[in-house]
């Protein structure tokens, strides 16, 4: 038996009257559309519901099934202790999903208290399962959960899940339905969580409009900048659904869509059309193509880069001589050098040198490329299969020079900061710091020195060589 439903509902709290006291009155369209899905749900009166949400327990490598008897949750952190939701897990399924993910070679847990205890939590309903199911409940109880939460890896994994999903559904012949949760961007006005930002609206005009054709390719291949800049947690619920609708023909119905709070709600059904080829192969195609093209136009800087970390965690093995592409001026001059990475346009890891520790440009890249993937402690080492989904950058850095505050200017300086042997830096012209005192806040910070302790200011400038 396939899926029966697939649905995209966002879960702002204030949604539910108990929390909004009356400001749910402003998003009253969200609310009329959640309810009639809570209707559509109770007509197909499934056995289990399967919630895909960004706010459960996160990894950042790997899946997280919830796995106990049953799961509670609360609003009280919203200040509403007693809504609340009490669900039996569909552990089978749940296992059914866990073990394919383990043959098909997708990172996921399975989530119990006793795993949990080492990270001082414990299962439980995360408001992105609850707010949803809050309008489901409202008509329909006869069901048990299976909870995922989904982890930051490439869309072309977090597709095939959703195919697992479905074929677990199949194997099992369980009578299910599929919700992503998820909000569209945090961006949509000044009074939002994150400011506004232009790629907020155009984000959620082209993530729905491409979800009512049933065109998976359009959202995959979504602008990665436009992604990042909007600040939404709903994309990826949405890249697992379309998976767990591989080899379907369908459209979206979109029901309404709000974005009252500087936050885009979008609520939508899906209705199959007819059987459709994979549309898994041309999927792949695309990443390949977009990631060997990305080689050959990346400039040396780059490049060398990239092949420097692949070589390493294909090989183990550092690269031992410079390729041919490698320029005069990288192999002769002495420059300190940061590489970042990226992935899906977000901080991936960054390892860099405010003045040289090598030979040359060439040599410092090879060495921070590595560091960079490996050893940046803000994230986990970066595996041979996520390389393809990472966008390199090197900044070569003018040598410092003592600068006063009234002589920087973030969007063409980076700024060093020094007090009493600590030091911060902060690269220029970053998204969202526009300020020098934004600027200096953050590399104080970084540096762990305090903002009325004496400390001495170093500008420098950075020559950026991107993939494109």
């Amino acid at each position: 038996m396939s899926l029966k439903g697939y649905y995209l509902l966002p879960h702002p709290p204030i949604v539910l009257p108990e929390v909004g006291r009356g400001e749910e009155q402003k998003i009253k369209r969200t609310s009329e559309s959640m309810d009639a899905i809570g209707k559509d749900i109770a007509k197909k009166a499934p056995d289990t519901i399967i919630i895909v949400t960004p706010h459960g327990i996160m990894f950042q490598d790997a899946i997280v099934l919830s796995c106990e008897n049953e799961m509670s949750g609360s609003m009280k952190k919203f200040g509403v202790p007693d809504v609340s939701l009490k669900l039996p897990v569909q552990k089978k399924l749940t296992q059914k999903i866990y073990d394919l993910a383990q043959t098909e070679g997708i990172p996921a847990l399975l989530a119990t208290n006793q795993l949990m205890k080492k990270y001082n939590t414990s299962v439980a309903i995360d408001h992105g399962t609850l707010v949803p199911l809050y309008f489901v409940s409202k008509h329909y109880n006869n069901y048990k959960l299976v909870h995922i939460t989904y982890a930051p890896l490439g869309d072309i994994e977090l597709y095939r899940l959703g195919i697992i999903i479905n074929k677990a559904v199949e194997e099992l012949n369980e009578n299910a339905v599929f919700i992503a949760s998820g909000d569209l961007s945090h961006r949509l006005s000044e009074e939002g969580p994150y400011g506004y930002h232009p790629s907020g609206e155009k984000f959620d005009k082209e993530f729905l409009e491409a979800l009512q054709e049933g065109d998976v390719k359009r959202v995959f291949c979504m602008d990665k900048n436009v992604i990042c800049n909007a600040e939404e947690c709903g994309r990826r619920s949405a890249a697992v659904m379309l998976g767990a609708l591989e080899g379907k023909k369908f459209k979206g119905e979109l029901l309404s869509y709000e974005g009252t709070f500087g936050v885009g709600y979008g609520i939508m059904k899906f209705n199959t059309l007819s059987e459709d080829t994979s549309r898994l192969f041309d999927l792949e195609t695309i990443r390949k193509e977009a990631y060997e093209n990305k080689i050959q136009n990346s400039d040396p800087y780059v490049r060398l880069a990239r092949e420097s970390l692949t070589t390493y965690l294909k090989t183990g093995n550092e690269l031992n001589s410079l390729p041919e592409y490698v320029t005069e001026e990288m192999k002769k001059e002495k420059r300190g050098v940061f590489v970042s990475l990226k992935k899906n346009g977000e901080l991936r890891g960054c390892i860099g040198t405010i003045f040289p520790v090598t030979e040359s440009i060439a040599l410092e890249i090879l060495h921070n490329a590595i560091e960079a993937g490996t050893n940046d402690p803000r994230f986990y080492e970066v595996d041979f299969q996520e390389i393809m989904d990472i966008d390199f950058s090197v900044d070569v850095l003018t040598a410092p020079e003592p600068a006063q505050k009234d002589e920087l200017n973030p969007a063409e300086y980076g700024v060093i900061v020094r007090s009493k042997g600590k030091t911060g830096l902060l690269l220029p012209d970053l998204e969202g710091i526009d300020t020098v005192e934004e600027q200096l806040s953050i590399a104080l910070d970084k540096a762990d020195i305090r903002p009325d302790e004496d400390y001495s200011i170093q500008k420098f400038k950075v020559i950026r060589h991107r993939e494109e």
